[in-house]
């Protein structure tokens, strides 16, 4: 006879086919779920990863980072707001008790094949002072080559009369007396970083060790 109503055999196998497909849909469930986490983690790694680079800034725990460096902020060091697009960090040294102004570094990165020769920055830089009686700059100049973590840097002492900045859409400077320039080139695969501290002589002189210990500190990241 045919039953309407499953017999008990039947009523024992339905909850099984049920337990089963449940489990089932939960382990999908699972799956799924543990995919798209590991998808947004990788996408947030990517993220951190492109926001790193190749000139970026960024101020952590562990020190400044500056595109694929990370550098080590001396003590009294003051971090300001970089004035322009083209500067990547800026930081004011407080001046000695004897000059009126302070020291200012300023960090430049202008991207692969960007900025101009090593030389020719260094040649710049030796041209923005001038000496007293007139004399070359040049040749009272410091330059150093070396090497910071494998990376190649080029280093220029030079003091004497700061010029007068006529540059458009800059405000103007008038020349200034008893100043020092200390510049660093700093080649890296993506392109070179260039660092500018500059100011009155006893100031400058003040942080010149801190400044050198700055740079030393570089690291890739």
């Amino acid at each position: 006879m045919d039953r309407i109503f499953p017999s008990a055999q039947q009523r024992t196998k339905t909850p099984n086919l049920r337990s089963k497909a449940f489990l089932f849909w939960t382990t999908t469930l699972f799956v799924v779920v543990t995919m798209l986490i590991n998808c947004t983690s990788e996408s947030a790694s990517n993220l951190a990863t492109k926001s790193a680079a190749p000139g970026s800034s960024r101020t952590s725990d562990k020190g400044k980072q500056l595109g694929p460096f990370i550098f080590q902020i001396p003590s009294g060091w003051i971090e300001t707001e970089p004035s322009s697009r083209m500067r990547k960090a800026q930081f004011t040294l407080p001046r000695s008790n004897d000059d009126s102004e302070d020291g200012e570094l300023t960090v430049f990165y202008f991207g692969s094949g960007q900025g101009g020769s090593t030389e020719a920055n260094i040649n710049r830089w030796i041209g923005q002072i001038s000496q007293p009686d007139g004399s070359s700059s040049r040749a009272k100049a410091k330059i150093i080559s070396g090497d910071v973590s494998g990376f190649k840097i080029t280093q220029v002492d030079v003091s004497g009369t700061l010029q007068a900045s006529r540059m458009p859409g800059v405000p103007q400077r008038p020349a200034k007396t008893g100043y020092r320039l200390l510049g660093v080139v700093l080649e890296s695969p993506e392109g070179p970083w260039f660092f500018k501290l500059v100011g009155p002589e006893k100031t400058i002189e003040r942080w010149a060790a801190s400044f050198q210990k700055f740079i030393e500190s570089a690291k890739s990241n």
